[in-house]
């Protein structure tokens, strides 16, 4: 299949062309390699997820992909450019926003305020216009603020805006760095175990969260997450990874019934 072809998903949904390319990516941390020789695309408006045992270079694929992380080989395409070693900002300011395994928020600061600094990549005024907040400032302060309110909204946060995050539940505060994160806007949007140490209610909100996202904003999404009911439920593809190196790669349907898969991270014995 072109990387510039659409194509149709097992449930009936078009995803658009390549996004970004990862080719034959290689990390080492001195003499450990944490990924070997890894390839895999990310295709427009799918949501992709990155699955593996513990210790398998999840994390830090989703750290190369962000800017964290230099490989030593392989590259980065995005948009279909080979995008040079880049800062984090750098690759922010590309609309590559994420997520953290470990909740990564202002605990003294309100909700909303949290939010807002999602909103950083927007603000074009310079400090002095922002100092006396006339003109340009003002108007990109209420433009900013009211998309803020649209994504409070759709992530059902209304009633804890004003609350100081230190004070929310863990559910709660994994879906306000989730607004932080879909408030600026980004094209791709790296979320890395949204479904950590939730209840099953919270997965359910979570997993809904995510659908609505990729369907309502377009956002493309690429997960990494444990919960394989979730994982099977939500994504279009999956790429497995084991021990640094890549062992599946396809729909839903292809990984679960990949032997190799099987035998390495789903446990179950080959007939």
């Amino acid at each position: 299949m072109s990387t510039q072809e659409s194509y149709v998903t097992e449930d009936g949904r078009t995803i658009g062309p390549t996004v970004m390319e990862m080719k034959n990516i290689t990390l080492r941390f001195g003499g450990v390699k944490a990924i070997t020789d890894i390839s895999f695309d990310i295709r427009e408006g799918e949501i992709r997820a990155i699955i593996g045992p513990n210790g398998a270079g999840k994390s830090s694929m989703l750290n190369v992909i962000s800017g964290f992380y230099v490989p030593q080989e392989g590259e980065v395409w995005y948009k279909g450019k080979k995008r040079p070693p880049m800062k984090p900002y750098q690759v922010a300011q590309q609309g590559i926003a994420r997520t953290f395994q470990n909740i990564a928020l202002f605990e003294g600061m309100s909700v909303l305020d949290n939010v807002m600094t999602g909103r950083i990549r927007q603000m074009k005024s310079g400090v002095f216009s922002q100092a006396i907040w006339k003109g340009r400032a003002e108007k990109e302060e209420v433009e900013n603020r009211e998309f803020v309110e649209k994504i409070i909204d759709f992530l059902e946060i209304q009633a804890i805006r004003k609350t100081p995050v230190g004070r929310l539940p863990y559910g709660l505060k994994k879906r306000v760095e989730l607004a932080r994160a879909l408030a600026a806007e980004p094209s791709i949007l790296l979320l890395d175990e949204p479904m950590a140490g939730m209840n099953v209610e919270e997965k359910e909100d979570m997993s809904r969260f995510i659908l609505d996202m990729n369907d309502e904003f377009g956002t493309t999404i690429t997960l990494i997450e444990h919960d394989m009911g979730v994982v099977m439920d939500l994504s279009d593809r999956v790429v497995v990874m084991d021990y640094g190196k890549k062992i599946g790669d396809g729909t839903p349907n292809e990984v679960r019934n990949n032997q190799e898969v099987i035998d390495a991270y789903l446990g179950v014995a080959h007939d």
